[in-house]
């Protein structure tokens, strides 16, 4: 129903700015609501410049974009604290546990995204999907026998039937109201008391522990993992670049590896897409000096 907001929540650090107004974009081009776009950004500190880069957003779409700074949220800090993380998952990632703290309690349902991927089809139909009464609404992962059972299969049996389906994390369709009823705090500190946080895949796994055999299986069309080029035949309605090669890689982005390579740099902007370019650039560089 047009009027009506449509929620939608990301998480990431200022060094992922450029992909996360990427994405937004992406969804608001692909959409005819594009004024009931309310993003929920749960983020780490950002420089004024990228938050100036996000804001345009708002400037060429009407969308509306609520900000959350996560270091400055206590509850936030506690619960990550004890949590693994890594380079590519840096604790940020976890805000998505937190969604039903964090948003305001008018917010019912919300699809959460990672930043790693862009939006074909309008994100409405998606939300207006029909949860039959499950919490929530995922893909299938389609490699989820290497994360649940790591090398052989043999090594987390104790904690995932692999006859079972098990969901990426990368996009989320949430019931909020029955989410907060789960208290997914209080969940992921009951898998800490077991000792088994070593062994988890981040805030996947814990998840599909949590969520086990309760969640709505949506069509693969909505999360389409590892996306590449051989994907764009298949019309696939949301890309989620989880291969190396992403497509705001300068030489992924020439050879066309990812699906939809050149339409993603010129939805991040041409401008933005060099600009984020130098920006990893200086960090390699400024990581390569550290090591030696």
């Amino acid at each position: 129903m047009t009027g009506t907001p449509i929620h939608i929540a990301l998480t990431f650090d200022d060094n992922f700015w450029a992909p996360a107004y990427a994405l937004m974009r992406s969804i608001c081009l692909s959409s005819r609501r594009r004024a009931d776009m309310v993003f929920h950004l749960l983020h780490l500190p950002l420089t004024e410049q990228h938050m100036a880069d996000l804001g345009a957003i708002t400037t060429e779409f009407g969308a509306t974009l609520i900000w959350y700074n996560l270091s400055e949220n206590a509850e936030f800090e506690h619960v990550v604290r004890d949590l693994p993380t890594s380079t590519q998952w840096p604790k940020v990632v976890y805000g998505r546990l937190l969604l039903g703290s964090l948003l305001p309690e008018h917010v019912e349902r919300v699809i959460y995204l990672d930043c790693d991927m862009m939006v074909r089809d309008p994100i409405e139909t998606l939300y207006d999907t029909d949860l039959a009464g499950f919490p929530l609404a995922a893909v299938r992962d389609s490699v989820d026998p290497f994360i649940m059972g790591k090398r052989d299969m043999v090594q987390n049996r104790d904690l995932f039937e692999y006859a079972d389906p098990y969901f990426n994390s990368g996009m989320l369709l949430i019931d909020l109201v029955a989410w907060r009823a789960i208290d997914i705090r209080a969940q992921v500190t009951a898998l800490a008391a077991r000792g088994i946080m070593s062994r988890l895949y981040y805030d996947q796994d814990m998840l599909n522990l949590i969520f086990h055999n309760n969640w709505l299986a949506l069509p693969w069309r909505w999360n389409t993992i590892d996306a590449h080029a051989a994907h764009e035949g298949m019309n696939p309605a949301i890309l989620h670049y989880t291969r190396k090669a992403k497509p705001w890689g300068v030489l992924s982005g020439m050879l066309h590896s990812s699906a939809h390579a050149r339409f993603y740099r010129h939805v991040m902007t041409n401008e933005l897409f060099y600009r984020f370019a130098r920006h990893r650039w200086r960090r390699w560089w400024k990581k390569l000096l550290r090591l030696n």
